[in-house]
């Protein structure tokens, strides 16, 4: 027979074990939730497309000019699908070129850091207001409003929220792949960048805050609460929880449960909010699965990403 001692220490182990094996049930999130299995390349790789969608979305609206008019050889594709130049002010026109300028430089750097051969393919974009429409009218099914037609282009405010959504998606991506970058001078280059793309992040959403009680057109709602539905859409097609949020929220999203305000969306610590490559696909296709390409990139993407399989519910549903 086991002495007391003895006893006592077996049930202290089990006690130990079965604590562990919560914790770790706990911190494991879900699936479709976890990071893909990549290469530090392939990584930029699908990091590229989004950068791609940014440059030539900023620049064709502000100037009408693409990455090949900038930068020629950098890139070989087809024009994107829909491209206009923007209704904007002048100041606003003078940022959005600028933040596209910019990240041309970033393009080029990743391509030679990544020892990736130029020029690059670039995948089939469509920013056509058809498309952008197809995400507004998604967002006004839910709410049982009308659909009246959106279009980016048409004056400042409809094109910034466009423009917001497009930096978005890369600053969340780089959040997501910077813990996982090997080599000293890739993880530096992506530090550099992502701090980068964070000022033009929030250099936009203050943009979009100043007009955040103005009344979109043709809606009938404010900037603002198009912020927060388009907020609420993202996060239900990703289906990763809440890692987008308007310009206006619950004081228990605020920074410190203390304000409404939202220019910089962050956790309970207000620490930025990481998407990995599957929850961006689910988003940017709009069919809520990442194998099911559409949306922004009707072809999908290009490189060793543009496929992941995807287990996420909404893969069922018909939008």
């Amino acid at each position: 027979m086991a002495s007391r001692p003895c006893l006592y220490a077996f049930l202290l182990l089990l006690a130990f074990q079965s604590t562990m094996i919560k914790v770790n049930t706990v911190s494991l999130p879900p699936p479709e939730c976890r990071p893909e299995v990549a290469s530090t390349k392939e990584k930029f790789e699908f990091l590229l497309n989004l950068l791609i969608f940014k440059i030539e979305l900023f620049l064709r609206s502000s100037i009408g000019r693409g990455i090949n008019d900038i930068s020629p050889g950098l890139v070989q594709g087809p024009i994107p699908i829909g491209a206009a130049v923007a209704n904007l002010d002048n100041a606003t026109r003078k940022i959005i070129e600028e933040f596209g300028l910019a990240s041309i430089g970033h393009l080029r750097v990743i391509i030679n850091t990544s020892l990736l051969n130029a020029p690059i393919p670039m995948p089939l974009l469509d920013i056509s207001p058809q498309t952008y429409n197809t995400f507004v009218t998604m967002i006004l099914n839910g709410t049982k409003k009308s659909n009246p037609s959106y279009n980016p282009y048409a004056n400042t405010n409809s094109f910034l929220f466009a423009a917001v959504f497009a930096s978005s998606f890369l600053k969340q991506y780089y959040a997501g792949i910077m813990p996982s970058i090997i080599g000293k001078d890739e993880r530096e280059l992506l530090s550099g960048i992502a701090l980068y793309e964070a000022g033009v992040f929030g250099a936009l959403q203050a943009e979009l805050n100043a007009r955040v009680n103005l009344t979109l057109p043709p809606f009938n709602f404010t900037v603002g609460n198009l912020t927060n539905l388009s907020a609420q859409l993202a996060n239900r097609l990703a289906g990763c929880g809440v890692k987008d949020e308007g310009l206006i929220v619950p004081l228990q999203l605020g920074a410190e449960n203390r304000t409404s305000s939202n220019i910089v969306p962050g956790n309970a610590n207000s620490l930025a909010y990481a998407r990995s490559a599957r929850e961006i696909l689910r988003i940017v296709f709009t069919t809520g699965n990442a194998t099911r390409s559409g949306g922004i990139f009707p072809r999908g993407l290009n490189g060793a990403l543009k496929h992941l399989s995807s287990q996420h519910p909404l893969q069922q549903i018909s939008f």
